[in-house]
């Protein structure tokens, strides 16, 4: 068992890049917590690049009569047709095109003078379902950062300015939800004193550099004081659970790694919300304009590239339907997970107490538009009515994120991003 030797030595081994970090936008929480009435967590799975809606969309009708065709992208939901509701008519009503899609997907485009202040809804939920676990949320990813950190590449906003960054090495997420606290419980606790004394020393000497700075720079610091407060808090015994397994070496940037490493990514998110470490989940494939080569189904072209295939491309097209259908295969497998493992709670299965959203940032992107955007909603401990595929008809995507906040019991949240676009929860859905 090795120890923390010296201050250096925290910030490199605590994860403590926080504390370095520039400094932040304080963000100030305009509500206090409320406690969910339906499902007790999320889950928002992103896959990039729009779709093509006619090799997207179920055969049959709206409502509970409909069906996959085995050539479609979303064939694998066939067996838990009755477990999803498919949402088509949805629309960025204040965005178009890869980046701006990816930016409004969960935001709204909200501003720090709306009522979510600029977050994604993720974040939002976080911040108000947070309390009382060792991550208000967790970001995991899948080769997000080969082009950096940027509004193409990343989908959650704690603030406007301030984006969360998903981790896309597995072997890193295990270490700092699991590993970093080791030995027995006498070891265990001295480190935790330890590595808390080093903070409480550190937040001691930006108290002292409060009363020597001007009126502007205070808000950041109270920023940089929350940012050690998300240290402190990650600093926390991990829970005794048995349902987290290490992770081997694996190079997070190898294309061909790509299955794998969702695979460890989507194992490690089900087992953080078995051992009760977080509420909040989110797991982004790629990003928008995401260049994946899906070289395991034997493509050869990227997956962007596939995405932008006319019609008269027959092949190209082909390519990026099967790719799609591996994207749903993936999304069946976080099913099949979180349906494995009991709910830490009490009664039911991990499934039956979380609500899934799978979300997109386009719909055609062909067209580089985001009107008809594809969403797929899972679980929720009967949040919604499942079973139904549904037709929203042009309506804003942000009545959806309302429904969502609704759906995790903040009944007082009546708009989501921009309040001028639209208002109220997404009709129909309950």
């Amino acid at each position: 068992m090795s120890f923390v030797r010296s201050r250096r030595e925290f910030v490199l081994s605590a994860g403590a890049t926080l504390v370095a970090a520039p400094f932040l936008q304080v963000l100030n929480a305009k509500s206090a917590k409320a406690a969910p009435t339906g499902p007790s967590r999320v889950v928002i799975m992103f896959s990039p690049n729009g779709t093509i809606h006619r090799h997207w969309r179920p055969t049959g009708n709206t409502g509970t009569d409909f069906g996959f065709t085995p050539e479609g992208i979303l064939w694998p939901l066939a067996d838990r047709r009755d477990q999803v509701v498919i949402c088509d008519g949805l629309s960025f009503l204040n965005a178009t095109n890869h980046e701006a899609g990816m930016h409004c997907m969960l935001t709204g485009l909200g501003q720090q003078s709306h009522p979510s202040a600029g977050m994604s809804v993720d974040q939002f939920l976080a911040s108000r379902l947070g309390d009382g676990v060792r991550f208000p949320s967790l970001e995991l990813g899948v080769q997000t950062s080969a082009w950096g950190s940027g509004t193409q590449t990343r989908m959650s906003y704690r603030t406007v300015s301030e984006r969360t960054e998903p981790d896309d090495d597995p072997k890193s997420v295990y270490q700092r939800v699991w590993g970093g606290l080791v030995g027995n419980a006498a070891e265990v606790e001295a480190l935790i004193a330890r590595r808390t004394s080093m903070l409480d020393r550190i937040r001691g000497d930006l108290a002292r550099l409060e009363a020597w700075v001007g009126s502007e720079e205070k808000p950041k610091l109270q920023a940089h004081l929350e940012s050690l407060r998300r240290v402190e808090r990650g600093l926390q015994a991990p829970a005794d659970c048995e349902h987290a397994t290490p992770v081997g070496l694996i190079n997070p940037q190898d294309n061909d790694q790509f299955p794998t490493i969702g695979t460890a990514q989507t194992d490690l998110l089900v087992a953080a919300l078995a051992c009760g470490v977080t509420r909040v989940a989110t797991l982004q494939w790629s990003h928008t304009v995401g260049p994946p080569v899906f070289s395991w189904l034997g493509i050869g072209d990227g997956h962007h590239s596939l995405s932008h295939s006319d019609d008269g491309n027959t092949a190209g097209v082909q390519d990026f339907v099967d790719a799609e259908r591996w994207f749903t295969q993936q999304f069946v497998y976080l099913l099949d997970r979180l349906a494995e493992l009991p709910n830490p709670d009490g009664d039911g299965s991990l499934l039956s107490t979380t609500l899934v959203v799978w979300a997109k940032e386009m719909g055609d992107s062909r067209l580089h538009d985001c009107n008809a955007v594809p969403f797929v909603l899972a679980g929720g401990g009967g949040a919604f009515g499942l079973g139904r595929y549904l037709n929203f008809g042009g309506a804003s995507h942000q009545k959806l994120l309302v429904s969502i906040c609704h759906a995790m019991g903040l009944t007082d949240v009546t708009s989501f991003g921009d309040p001028n676009v639209s208002t109220g929860p997404l009709a129909g859905l309950t």
